[in-house]
């Protein structure tokens, strides 16, 4: 493996290190108890939907920025309407499920070990205070931790990836980019920062075309993937 030099690790967080999807299953379970299994993954497809389409209108110009917290309300109310539920109580409180997401069961310790050797970096597509949220939920922890809501867009949009550039004050090839996004480590490669793929469930795999720096299963085998492409070179 070629010597991997990097001073700062950057996260993608919402897929990459708590479910989204198993938070929002929990709120949609609490809007309407009677669900089937089948019912509830409906609406969840009805609220991803809506999420990816505006935030692909409002990265299209189609449409002004607004933050997560408003297009998870927005979808809260899609999926409210769906189920036949009218309460504007149980809307907001469905509409607040996406700061309460489950870790992946080796988030926490896998940042822990990272945090030892590199600066941590989270940049997200949720808003500062979803961001926040989502955070404190989760117990993951920072050194930094940056929202799309700062540069008033959505990941890939290059002004996102340059967040995490200024704030680190290094050149983009001295930051990796870690998410189970293929499409969110091509927008970081757009800006010249090395990139790490990690398997989730809910990720999008890399396409055979695609060059990242490291594959890893999970946070841990990031970590030794690490260790063995920054280990410093033997003196004969």
């Amino acid at each position: 493996m070629p010597e991997l030099e990097i001073d700062a690790v950057v996260f993608d967080v919402l897929g990459t290190l708590v479910d989204e999807p198993a938070g929002i299953r929990a709120g949609i379970r609490e809007l309407d108890p009677s669900l089937d299994g089948p019912g509830v993954e409906r609406l969840l497809s009805l609220w991803q939907e809506h999420i990816d389409r505006e935030q692909r209108r409002i990265l299209t110009g189609a449409r002004a920025y607004v933050t997560s917290d408003v297009l998870d309300l927005e979808s809260a109310r899609l999926v409210a309407d769906a189920a036949g539920v009218d309460d504007p109580a149980a809307v907001a409180a469905l509409a607040l499920c996406g700061r309460r997401l489950p870790p992946w069961p080796d988030t926490v310790a896998g940042l822990a070990r990272l945090a030892e050797r590199f600066p941590l970096i989270g940049l997200s597509n949720a808003g500062r205070t979803a961001l926040l949220g989502i955070n404190a939920h989760a117990r993951l922890r920072w050194h930094q931790a940056l929202s799309a809501e700062d540069a008033r867009t959505y990941k890939p949009d290059p002004r996102v990836y340059r967040l995490a550039v200024t704030v680190s004050g290094l050149p983009p090839q001295r930051l990796l980019m870690v998410a189970a996004h293929a499409w969110d480590l091509r927008g970081a490669q757009g800006l010249g920062l090395r990139t790490a793929y990690v398997a989730r469930p809910v990720g999008d795999p890399p396409a055979p075309s695609d060059r990242f720096d490291l594959h890893a299963d999970g946070l841990a085998d990031l970590a030794d993937r690490l260790d063995r492409a920054q280990r410093p070179a033997r003196r004969p």
